[in-house]
């Protein structure tokens, strides 16, 4: 029936207006669009800090929504919500290029908490710099100091590691990891990143600041020690 056709879009526009008004009180300053294609002309207008999206929306579909901003190699944080829980759900997620997942229903104290996390993890990025527990990562001279021992790695591994420990707890795909470091237009297969993610492995090994772990079927991610 036609008022059934126009219920999810009415209940997903009240759901976006709950999460900007929450935000809103939490301090953040959150622009609510209805659908994909708003979005990407929010986007092309004005610079953003972070988006969170629903997989299903009218029109371009979450996944889809988050391809597209990958392919113009934005770097900007991607919560994305969802009412499917399955782990092949995750990883079309993450494979699209989302940094966060959330399960709907929604927890408001969750949903602050894990955007706070992902605009400190973008700002990281901005840095040129930063302390892991014991290591400092020096961009501008590709060394790692860790206590009184300094390294200098080749581009590719710095960038990589800085990538993974930017972000800590945040799965990186091969194939995020190669548009990132190796450019879209690469002709180096997603076997390089596992090279590269060995040689770290081997350098670092008992860091006490620092793990590199494998995600089964998603990728890598980095953790961080307390």
């Amino acid at each position: 029936m036609k008022p059934a056709i126009r219920l999810r879009p009415t209940l997903m526009a009240m759901r976006m207006r709950l999460y900007c008004i929450f935000l809103e009180k939490e301090r953040f300053l959150p622009v609510g669009v209805f659908d994909g294609t708003q979005a990407l002309s929010e986007l092309a207008s004005q610079d953003r800090d972070l988006i969170l999206c629903d997989v299903m929306m009218p029109g371009i579909n979450g996944c889809t929504l988050v391809d597209i901003i990958r392919k113009s190699d934005s770097q900007i944080p991607i919560l994305m919500a969802t009412a499917r829980s399955s782990f092949a759900d995750k990883q079309r997620a993450f494979s699209a290029g989302s940094d966060d997942y959330m399960v709907k229903p929604i927890d408001l104290n969750e949903l602050k908490l894990r955007v706070a996390a992902l605009l400190r993890r973008a700002s990281k990025m901005n840095n040129r710099s930063m302390t892991i527990g014991n290591a400092l990562l020096d961009l501008d001279t590709l060394t790692v100091t860790e206590g009184s021992s300094s390294e200098q790695l080749p581009q590719k591994e710095f960038l990589l590691l800085f990538k993974l420990l930017a972000s800590p707890g945040r799965i990186f795909t091969r194939r995020d990891i190669m548009n990132d470091i190796w450019g879209r237009e690469t002709d180096s297969d997603e076997r390089t990143v596992d090279v590269h993610i060995r040689r770290l492995r081997e350098r670092f090994e008992g860091s006490p600041s620092f793990e590199i772990i494998t995600v089964r079927g998603l990728g890598y991610k980095a953790m961080v020690s307390s």
